[in-house]
């Protein structure tokens, strides 16, 4: 979602091609619907997970199911569905995380862009750039003066190697010119919490994680990550604004089915899921959990996944990430 997307656009049709119809979809589905999250309960992602999946069991006339199958950066929940029956029974609500997979393993036990049919981006986020109160600094400028002073030494959380907010973190690292040191958890209450208890120096959580927090005098938000301010913290900057000119970068959540599901299933779960979250009751529900609607084409967002891999591919490089 920053500058490093330009080289690819939504003309991207090549990448996922979803297979040619195998099955009718008239009767689907003929039993629930699992939904695999990669993520920990609890966050923002996994709650929109939920709340959309409420509202396509009331839709699909079959119980949604949401389970969390965490580990590996997403990895084992992704290999669950990429190896499920093509049936849309099975579907992947992935992170932005999932983009970052070919670049950080040689070897996975899936391919990311021949075994899945992307079916709709979901929800695009941005991370409030926070530290603890003890730290020293109260704006960008002073940050990056205090983590040149001290390379490889001032910390930042996230939700695990390869999250959305790690690499948002990395970009910080390779513009800003400095080495914040990554400590992964295990999701993004833990990440925002060591951050709170003064475990952590730096954090970048949602900015609705970060408001009660903040509120509570626990952080002290500096930036946004987003191009624009959030309405939620309309006080504070950018990046762009605090002085990392073309700074953008978030969080995104979106669906993915087995890629030799039929089409038709891909074109009926497509409207359906846009039909849910572009209501004003969704849009305003995701907004107060620090989402922005964006949804589209599965063309459209097959691109916006490969654009998603370029720019990690890059951050991954620069950052010398592996996962083992």
């Amino acid at each position: 979602m920053n500058k490093f997307k330009q080289i690819a656009t939504f003309s991207c049709v090549g990448l996922f091609t979803v297979a040619t119809p195998i099955a009718s979809a008239q009767s689907y589905p003929t039993k629930p619907v699992r939904i695999i999250i990669g993520f920990s309960a609890g966050g923002g992602g996994d709650v929109s997970g939920r709340l959309l999946a409420q509202r396509m069991s009331a839709s699909l006339g079959q119980p949604v199911i949401v389970e969390n199958r965490v580990g590996a950066g997403g990895a084992i929940a992704s290999e669950l569905v990429a190896k499920s029956p093509p049936d849309g029974h099975t579907l992947l609500f992935a992170a932005g995380a999932f983009a970052a997979l070919p670049a950080l393993r040689a070897k996975l036990p899936f391919d990311t862009e021949k075994d899945f049919a992307p079916v709709s981006l979901v929800v695009i986020t941005s991370f409030a750039l926070s530290v603890h109160p003890s730290v020293p600094v109260r704006d960008v400028k002073a940050l990056i003066a205090l983590a040149r002073s001290r390379p490889g030494v001032l910390t930042f959380s996230s939700p695990g190697v390869s999250s959305s907010a790690h690499l948002a973190g990395e970009l910080f690292n390779m513009m800003a010119n400095v080495k914040l040191l990554h400590v992964p958890f295990k999701g993004s209450p833990e990440a925002a919490t060591a951050v709170a208890a003064g475990e952590i120096d730096v954090g970048l959580p949602s900015v609705v994680a970060a408001m009660p927090l903040l509120q509570a005098g626990k952080l002290r938000t500096i930036a946004v990550t987003s191009p624009k301010r959030s309405s939620l913290l309309p006080q504070v900057p950018t990046l762009d604004e605090a002085g990392l000119r073309g700074y953008d970068r978030g969080g995104w959540n979106g669906m993915f089915a087995p890629a030799a599901v039929p089409k038709e299933i891909v074109v009926q779960l497509n409207d359906l899921i846009g039909k849910i979250v572009n209501t004003p009751e969704m849009t305003e529900a995701l907004r107060k959990l620090g989402f922005e609607v964006r949804t589209g084409s599965p063309e459209q967002f097959a691109a916006f996944v490969k654009n998603e891999m370029v720019q990690n591919a890059r951050l991954v490089k620069f950052a010398g990430l592996t996962l083992n």
